[in-house]
């Protein structure tokens, strides 16, 4: 990884007052800690740092040769932390950590996918799980990001951290078994809705119910046993 050289300047003065008119002049406060040595308050250029910012391929990530104007001290660090006003968007305060070249730091690079994986060619949909990974390696061997191929994986196929490639000399600190990346089930296909014009068949309507007086059913009579005639009655004559 390549340094970026910038120019720094002790601030001998702290407090609110000072920090707004910096800012105002163009400067931005920022301080410089780390390495086992006492923090050390510095001014830099705003727009000498936005421009070694946005011309570095590691962006923030990118390691800075900090220069004391006037004298021959110099630190190699790194951006820890850049305050952002919300409503102007410019840098506010800029923290610093140092680092030495011949010491494995702690960072976060991003992953990128590549390739076209299989499954989603099949109707799959990739998952990207991991946006981030947290390495340790030496400062000049920090990767832009760590690249993950997925042109292999079908549906249902999953890519954990175990599984990626990493450049020599970097160690993933997180969870072996995490899954970073993976095609999950076949997309569903959406319904049919039916063409202008035509309209839908009518559901059969019930069929209508006549009720029956009291008279008896079909039903009841079929059941009910056949009644007899009753006899007619004998005229007794008197004799």
């Amino acid at each position: 990884m390549a340094e970026l050289s910038l120019e720094v300047t002790r601030r001998d003065s702290t407090g609110k007052g000072v920090a707004r008119r910096l800012r105002v002049s163009g400067k931005v406060p920022a301080v410089v800690y780390g390495g086992h040595r006492e923090a050390v308050p510095i001014v830099v250029d705003r727009k000498t740092v936005s421009e070694l910012i946005q011309k570095s391929q590691h962006g923030v990530r990118s390691i800075f040769l900090l220069k004391m104007t006037d004298t021959d001290q110099q630190r190699h660090a790194m951006i820890k932390e850049i305050q952002i006003d919300p409503i102007s968007r410019k840098m506010t305060h800029i923290d610093f950590v140092r680092v030495q070249m011949d010491e494995k730091i702690k960072v976060t690079v991003p992953v990128h996918h590549t390739g076209d994986a299989i499954g989603v060619k099949e109707g799959g949909i990739l998952d990207f799980q991991v946006r981030d990974l947290h390495i340790e390696c030496l400062p000049n061997a920090i990767p832009d990001s760590i690249e993950v191929d997925v042109t292999t994986l079908g549906i249902h196929d999953y890519l954990r951290v175990s599984d990626l490639k990493l450049p020599e000399g970097v160690k993933v600190l997180d969870d072996p078994e995490r899954v970073v990346v993976g095609v999950t089930h076949i997309r569903a296909e959406a319904e049919p809705t039916p063409a202008e014009g035509v309209v839908a068949e009518a559901a059969p309507a019930e069929p209508e119910v006549i009720k029956k007086g009291k008279g008896e059913t079909e039903e009841e009579k079929e059941a009910a046993p056949a009644k007899k005639e009753a006899p007619a009655k004998k005229e007794s004559a008197k004799k």
